[in-house]
């Protein structure tokens, strides 16, 4: 078998309940069951070079292949590769899981549904379906009956009901493709129709809900393409059983070429919450948002002192224990692979803002079912209570730095934003002497930041208090509202993080050593978070050129990851990565031009 190089150049199917990649040949390689953060059954992704007997993966494959090509169909998560090979001949396969309302309810069960058709000519073609186990130590036990396969891993039984030969998918002999073949992989539960015509409603179903999902987005007049891509891809990330949205459906896919910086990203991060939550607010799907916000604010009421975790599984768990997986050598086999994120254990300041930004919308937006009162208020009180104590104190950061400490003042910025919404919030509700105590308090974090996060020798603010160095999430002084735009301090920190952060197009979070070395590659959304800046200075001509030059970096399929390389546009970290596509969101609605200066 020739070693095909791994890439991300990968397709997102999903239903909010299970989620998988598919690379450009049809091949399933990376998805988990049966749910986001459940062991790998399709691990390929995180390989090396194959090897005859290796499992993990879920190929459709095109003897001789020559050609191929991807798109989706037109404002869904349907995915449908055409492959073509040397002799012109061709197959189409299609691919995408069930989601759509049945009997009342929203039916999305943890299924794939892949179709495979003729094109042209007489193609020949072989099903290699082999799911494994415990993130790919080993291959599912296979049993079968005279229309299904039957895996069974260590954690579930899987089926693949189909009206291809059995044979030919047990042996993996090719066959001729003479008209079309579905393929239904999901529980282990006999399926009482005929599966080619169950397929073609799935399909349909399937598609006329996005169609109808897309048709009540708010999109900017510019980038829609972009924009619906973007927002599909977040309800892709969203797990619809608990609300929680995670970071990116994968683990262990490397910040940089063999950087080490290999991280699971599986769960749902609090920091995240508040951009989010505006991005979906901006695009009006409130019904994601709120079961996003209930889910944080589920977490919030469970604290029995308001303290709070960087993050959490996606139902809540708080034991995220971190290890290492031997079985799987990496992506282009720089490993590890980790499984769990010790992130979870770290102290992390910002996240008490980051929880209080995000249930603001429940007490100003009344598009919501649920409102806040003040017995939620109350709840956030406490959490703005720690974040008051806390934030003069060292914390890993927002970049969860491992091997170090420090003031940082991205986290006390994000306490005096909590302190600052919940003044905000009670006056809302009438509470007066609550307003005025929250005020007080954030006007003393307000004066600590500016006497200490500000350095008059670097002319900027500064990464940690008294300190010298500088991070992106600075950029964000203007957007949390802590100054106003005019404010000539707001652009002199812009500018020093232009000089120092900024390799090309593309802006870096840090660029001084951590525990892993001098960061190699840009983080996507610190971009974004430059041209909020720009745009917010004046300079939105020049933000709406270098927004052009950023989603042209996107895969093919308009996704994007974590990080970039800044010298060759190549992608880096986990993928589909949330913040990354939250970014291009809220970039997109702010720089467009209006609906009614179009025509």
């Amino acid at each position: 078998m020739t070693e095909r190089l791994q890439n991300l150049e990968l397709g997102l199917i999903g239903n909010s309940t299970v989620a998988v990649l598919v690379d450009e040949h049809g091949e399933i390689v990376w998805g988990c069951f049966p749910r986001f953060d459940s062991d790998a059954v399709f691990c390929s992704l995180l390989r090396g070079e194959r090897r005859p007997d290796d499992a993990g993966f879920y190929a459709i494959e095109l003897i001789d292949l020559a050609e191929s090509s991807q798109t989706y169909q037109e404002n869904t998560a349907i995915l449908v590769t055409r492959l073509q090979d040397r002799h012109g001949n061709a197959i189409e396969i299609t691919d995408f899981a069930p989601r759509f309302r049945q009997f009342g309810r929203m039916f999305c069960p943890m299924m794939l549904v892949r179709q495979v058709r003729r094109l042209a000519g007489t193609p020949r073609v072989r099903f290699r379906v082999r799911p494994a186990q415990n993130y790919g130590e080993g291959r599912a036990h296979v049993t079968w009956g005279s229309h299904h396969v039957r895996y069974q891993t260590s954690e579930l039984a899987l089926r693949l009901t189909t009206d291809a030969p059995i044979t030919a998918i047990l042996e993996e002999y090719p066959l001729f493709l003479e008209a079309e073949y579905t393929l239904l992989l999901g529980p282990d539960e006999t399926v009482g129709e005929a599966v080619g015509p169950l397929g073609r409603r799935f399909h349909e179903e399937t598609a006329g809900y996005w169609h109808e999902w897309v048709r009540y987005l708010s999109i900017p007049y510019e980038w829609q393409e972009a924009v619906i891509r973007a927002a599909i891809t977040l309800k892709l990330n969203a797990f619809d059983d608990t609300g929680a949205i995670i970071a990116a459906v994968t683990t262990s896919i490397p910040e940089a070429a063999g950087s080490g910086r290999n991280w699971d990203y599986r769960y749902c991060w609090l920091r995240d919450g508040y951009f989010t939550v505006n991005a979906l607010n901006r695009l009006g799907t409130t019904r994601t948002m709120e079961r996003y916000i209930a889910f944080i604010v589920n977490i919030a009421a469970g604290t029995a002192d308001g303290s709070l975790q960087p993050c959490y599984g996606i139902t809540g768990a708080t034991n995220l224990e971190e290890r290492v997986v031997p079985s799987l050598t990496g992506y282009r086999a720089m490993g590890p692979v980790r499984v769990g994120n010790q992130a979870y254990r770290q102290v992390q300041h910002d996240v008490y803002g980051s929880a209080i930004l995000t249930a603001t919308h429940m007490f100003f937006d009344r598009r919501l079912t649920r409102r806040g009162d003040r017995v939620l208020f109350a709840r956030l009180e406490r959490l703005g209570d720690r974040a008051f104590a806390l934030f003069d104190k060292p914390d890993a950061g927002l970049w969860e730095l491992r091997g170090m400490a420090r003031i940082h003042t991205f986290s006390s910025l994000m306490c005096w934003a909590g302190c600052d919404r919940l003044a905000r919030i009670a006056r809302q509700l009438g509470l007066v002497d609550r307003a005025d105590e929250w005020e007080r308090r954030a006007g003393i974090i307000r004066e600590t930041i500016l006497a200490r996060g500000w350095s008059e020798t670097r002319q900027s603010f500064v990464a940690s208090f008294e300190g010298d160095t500088l991070d992106a999430s600075l950029l964000l002084i203007n957007e949390l509202g802590f100054l106003p735009a005019d404010d000539p301090r707001f652009a002199a920190t812009v500018t020093a993080i232009e000089g120092e952060l900024k390799r090309g197009d593309f802006v870096f979070r840090y660029v001084e050593s951590d525990d892993f070395g001098e960061p190699e590659n840009a983080f996507v959304i610190c971009t974004f978070w430059y041209l909020y800046a720009i745009a917010a200075l004046g300079r939105k001509d020049e933000a709406r050129a270098l927004f052009e030059r950023l989603i042209a970096c996107r895969n093919r399929l308009g996704l994007m990851a974590e990080h970039i390389d800044p010298a060759t546009g190549e992608p880096w970290g986990n993928f589909v990565q949330t913040y990354s596509m939250v970014g291009l969101i809220s970039a997109a609605i702010r720089l467009s031009i209006r609906w009614d200066e179009a025509f």
